[in-house]
């Protein structure tokens, strides 16, 4: 799986891509690309539109590049472009279909909620059991986003807020709620692994 934290330019490729070098700017994309799809593709769950956010996001990364200030890793910044891209997609699909929130769940500002108890990074968990992308399939898109951002691209709560246009309190929120849902499934899922045994035990 394609990682930002695996994406390292030459400070000098960065300087050649700003003067509009081409081959920087495919070292560029060559360097990225994996990634962006990556997080695109998990948040949005459709080929085509990760494609489309891959495009729009090194549109905006090569003719912002010349303003990059360097304070920040490139990698951060390439990956904040990508996310807000992403956002944009859900965010016209959410008002489109005329849904803000996802059924039954809590609306902004309706009162701070704990942290779900969780350990951090709780997908790493899932990932190691099973195929991420089954597991966050059982989400919705919202609580989708959201445990991409927080346990796997490392957001904060009011990162993810800001990117979103929410709470902090819906943030922490959503994750909770998701990491519910996925202790679920994990629960289902060692269920189904027990009944499997005691059959395999049951035929010798």
């Amino acid at each position: 799986m394609a990682s930002f934290s695996d994406c390292v330019v030459e400070p000098g490729i960065v300087r050649r891509a700003s003067r509009g070098d081409m081959q920087a700017h495919a070292v560029l994309y060559r360097t990225f690309s994996g990634a962006v799809y990556t997080l695109a593709y998990r948040m949005l769950k459709q080929p085509a539109l990760a494609d489309e956010i891959l495009q729009e996001t090194f549109l905006e990364v090569l003719s912002k590049i010349s303003g990059y200030s360097g304070d920040g890793p490139l990698a951060a910044w390439v990956r904040r472009i990508a996310v807000n891209k992403c956002l944009m997609h859900l965010r016209s699909a959410w008002n489109r279909h005329g849904v803000g929130l996802e059924h039954g769940e809590t609306a902004p500002g309706s009162g701070e909620l704990a942290d779900s108890g969780k350990p951090e990074g709780f997908v790493g968990q899932i990932d190691a059991r099973l195929d991420l992308a089954a597991a966050l399939d059982r989400l919705g898109p919202v609580s989708r986003t959201v445990v991409w951002l927080h346990d796997v691209e490392g957001f904060t709560h009011r990162e993810i807020a800001e990117a979103m246009g929410k709470t902090v309190s819906f943030s922490k929120s959503q994750l909770a709620r998701a990491h519910d849902r996925l202790q679920q499934y994990l629960g289902e899922l060692s269920k189904r692994e027990d009944q499997s045994c005691m059959r395999a035990l049951k035929s010798c």
